[in-house]
């Protein structure tokens, strides 16, 4: 069996100034994994990001020729992860938010074999940068996102994160704006054990640069919210939608028949027009949920041939011609497969 090994992942952007900080925080040595590495992925940085990263040890480091973005940068950073041969994989952001003390309290539930995917909870209420207004929006994005997942996550936004190999497989970020709403959701519904651990934060050495106000932040994230939920659970969203348009339509219908039958239907002819319409969309609607229905079923069959595929993509044998392009060449590696 080979060594179980952890990786420590940090998708960077422009980070020459807070790397420093933060590499120095990463532990080399955690009980319980005999081998600890970090891994770098520039996101198209125009500064010195990767040759800080160079001079202060890190073992790997991942390039993308321009700017992708934070869910790429982290999808691309767990694939390399995975061809790397980590058997866990820890994410942290790199301008130091997150107190890498915390590390082995995160991967442990992982270790212990309770848990997948383990979110730290930074406890939001405490956080002292956080604003009043930022703080009920967390509390309020997090109370949807467990809505949609069906997990007990506290803290859904936070990217300080462990998972498991085999949960990292299962993965597929489709979004280009954020991977931790849209990661929980997926565990969610794709039944991957997902726990968290209270951990703790640090100053704050720069603003966030994921949004530029609150409003983007809100109606971005509503948007994904939206997106993913609606992936898997199509047949839900579509019936109860098509269901309620389609009842307006009947009851507006029963109100045209009732004055018609009473003898006072005249000049009621546009409550028909409408509730025929209404019950035309409504009976659409829920038949596109069927149609999302049946495409979301070979989605699932196509993501576990992905995961098959994956597993096997990343068997030692070809896991290390890979690492040496990694190491070696420093050549931008994508996901496997972009959806």
């Amino acid at each position: 069996m080979h060594p179980r090994k952890l990786i420590i992942q940090i998708p960077c952007y422009n980070e020459e100034l807070t790397l420093p900080t933060t590499l120095r925080a990463l532990p080399r040595t955690i009980a319980g994994v005999d081998v600890v590495e970090w891994l770098v992925v520039d996101d198209g940085s125009s500064d010195r990001t990767s040759a800080v990263a160079r001079e202060l040890g890190v073992d790997h480091i991942v390039r993308h020729t321009s700017n992708q973005g934070l869910a790429r940068a982290f999808a691309t950073a767990l694939d390399a992860a995975l061809r790397l041969g980590a058997d866990v994989i820890v994410n942290t952001d790199a301008d130091n938010q997150y107190d890498a003390r915390d590390i082995p309290a995160l991967i442990d539930p992982i270790l212990r074999g309770d848990a997948e995917m383990v979110v730290g909870d930074r406890r939001t209420d405490d956080v002292p940068h956080f604003s009043t207004a930022k703080k009920r929006l967390q509390k309020l994005g997090s109370w949807a996102v467990r809505q949609a997942s069906q997990t007990t996550i506290p803290d859904t936004t936070s990217g300080f994160r462990a998972y498991s190999r085999d949960a990292a497989f299962k993965l597929n970020v489709v979004s280009d704006f954020t991977y931790t709403l849209e990661t929980i959701i997926q565990a969610g519904r794709k039944n991957i054990a997902v726990a968290h651990v209270p951990v703790r934060t640090n100053e704050r050495l720069r603003d966030s640069r994921l949004f530029s106000n609150l409003r983007t932040y809100v109606a971005r994230s509503v948007v994904t919210i939206l997106r993913i939920y609606v992936m898997y659970r199509s047949m839900r969203v579509f019936l109860t939608v098509g269901g309620i348009i389609f009842g307006g339509g009947f009851l507006i219908g029963c109100r045209f028949v009732f004055y018609f039958l009473s003898g006072t239907g005249a000049g009621h002819i546009q409550s028909l027009l409408l509730a025929v319409l209404l019950m035309v969309v409504g009976f659409q609607t829920a038949l596109t949920g069927l149609l999302a229905d049946l495409v979301g079923n070979n989605r699932r069959l196509l993501e576990e041939t992905l995961w098959r595929v994956r597993r096997l993509e990343h068997e030692p044998g070809t896991r290390d011609r890979t690492t040496e392009r990694i190491e070696r060449t420093g050549e931008p590696v994508e996901p496997a497969v972009h959806s």
